[in-house]
């Protein structure tokens, strides 16, 4: 990190953590916040040009940041598997590993949560194999759950009465013989005048659906560059809350038979998201901190 803010001609100060986290987010804010630049989604962004040098340092710190290389779950036995939403390629290439990782018997789980949200799929999204008529992130997860595990129809499905609107929500049980319990969930928004869900919310709604106790572990798999910002929300949102276990790895895009898309490894994608683990960290933070001056 050193290394990557004096590229970018600042210098990483000596102060303590808070102050610290701070000072990095209005620095990466400056500096890598390319999504800003038009309020737009991860695959909208119109992506700077790099030269060999520093392209080179960005992807060796998001290498030893841990945003680069899959990881394999580190426990064999998990009360829960919870699989992360995104984009239409990435919900069906987490639900397809997810369901290797059951399937191969890798790891033994009680259930699996596919978490998702209503934000409108883009054309491009739909073109994906599988994703024609599906209209929200929700239906692609929920496609990919029903390839991956060879799943049929859903044997409950609650919802609230308005559809497709940042305050909405669904959820889809299905049960078959030989599958744990799977659910396809979609959040609320807690801004919805704002924003869609985002990854805290899809948490908050599964937790207030389920029964979480202090021995729970939990497997959350999500891809490699969104592991650290992701696993530092699912600390503050999951462990820090219910005193349960958490391991975030990200899927091997190599046993993916989803391709990636192009530029999904360009240096502007790892600093964003090098920017999201600051943000997240920040707020872990600041909730620790604020849990023991109470």
């Amino acid at each position: 990190m050193r290394a990557l803010v004096e590229e970018y001609g600042g210098v990483l100060p000596s102060v303590d953590v808070g102050a610290l986290l701070e000072w990095l987010d209005a620095f990466s804010d400056r500096h890598w916040n390319f999504r800003k630049r038009g309020n737009v989604e991860r695959d909208q962004v119109t992506a700077p040009t790099f030269e060999p040098g520093r392209a080179a340092l960005v992807l060796a710190a998001a290498t030893a940041l841990r945003l680069v290389e899959p990881a394999d779950p580190p426990r064999a036995t998990y009360d829960h598997l919870l699989v992360l939403g995104g984009l239409g390629r990435a919900c069906l290439q987490r639900t397809e590993y997810a369901a290797r990782l059951v399937r191969d018997g890798v790891v033994s789980v009680g259930a699996v949560a596919a978490l998702g949200s209503y934000r409108p799929l883009t054309e491009a999204e739909t073109t994906l194999p599988g994703l024609a008529d599906s209209r929200f992130e929700m239906d692609a997860m929920d496609v990919g759950v029903r390839d991956a595990f060879g799943l049929a129809e859903p044997a409950v499905c609650e919802s609230s009465d308005e559809i497709g609107t940042h305050r909405s929500w669904q959820v889809r049980t299905y049960r078959a013989d030989g599958c744990p319990p799977v659910q396809v969930l979609a959040a609320p928004s807690s801004e919805p005048e704002q924003r869609r869900a985002n990854t805290p919310d899809t948490y908050d709604f599964w937790t207030r659906r389920s029964s979480l106790r202090p021995t729970d572990r939990i497997l959350v798999v999500t891809s490699p560059i969104y592991v650290p910002f992701q696993h530092s929300d699912a600390i503050r949102m999951l462990a820090a809350r219910y005193g349960c276990g958490i391991d975030t790895i990200g899927f091997d895009p190599a046993r993916s038979t989803v391709p990636p898309a192009d530029g999904a490894a360009n240096p502007d994608r790892y600093l964003q998201e090098i920017r999201s683990g600051i943000l997240s960290m920040q707020r872990l933070h600041q909730a620790l901190a604020g849990s023991l001056a109470a």
